[in-house]
């Protein structure tokens, strides 16, 4: 079970380098690099979704997306930080690890 949900983490860290690639590439390897990234985050979920509920497994995928993009704008490209954005990332790592429980559960 804990490969299919590396494999979905896998995915969320490939979706965060094409939404970043989105947003500043600006070479024909760089766009290169984005549209592999893309590949690769659907890969790895549509793998991890052929055995995990797809519904928990894409909600996770997006979840991480979300935090690895957000994290990454923080540190990476200055992007402003407050208290009500960092109680919002705990809150969306308290769902995301709930649905992992949740889901491991169902299944036993």
């Amino acid at each position: 079970m804990l490969k299919h949900w590396l494999r979905v983490v896998c995915g969320a860290v490939f979706e965060i380098g094409w939404v970043v690639g989105f947003k500043h590439a600006a070479t024909l390897w760089e766009w290169g690099l984005t549209a592999l990234a893309v590949y690769l985050s659907f890969y790895f979920l549509i793998k991890a979704g052929e055995v995990l509920p797809a519904g928990t497994a894409y909600a996770v995928f997006v979840g991480l997306g979300t935090l690895g993009t957000t994290v990454t704008g923080i540190l990476a490209f200055g992007e402003p930080v407050s208290l009500a954005k960092v109680a919002l990332i705990f809150l969306l790592l308290i769902g995301i690890g709930g649905l992992q429980v949740v889901t491991a559960r169902e299944e036993h």
